[in-house]
């Protein structure tokens, strides 16, 4: 599997660091440190992508709500076809918890 390559002591402290988080305003707090606004955006505008592929949306539906760019929007879909599943495995989760 392609995540073996991401493998390491630092990514995983970042890992375990994340998964201590017990709440969203801890999210909040963690990332506004840890990241730019822009990364942070960047992030969650490739999951509403993820999403939104997923629902059966199209390209330019998606470019209208999101302004992703087609790039971003083609390789979302790419990492949904051919990547480790963890896009289908975490949306699929937040619909399992609405």
């Amino acid at each position: 599997m392609q995540i073996d390559k991401l493998r390491g002591k630092s990514l995983d402290q970042l890992f375990d660091a994340i998964l201590t988080l017990k709440d969203r305003e801890e999210c909040y707090r963690f990332f506004d440190d840890l990241c730019t606004m822009g990364e942070v955006q960047s992030l969650s505008q490739r999951l509403e992508v993820a999403r939104m592929l997923m629902a059966g949306q199209t390209y330019h539906q998606i470019e209208e709500d999101t302004g992703a760019s087609t790039a971003t929007i083609s390789r979302v879909k790419r990492c949904i076809n051919f990547g480790a599943d963890g896009y289908k495995m975490t949306i699929d989760r937040l619909e399992e918890n609405k």
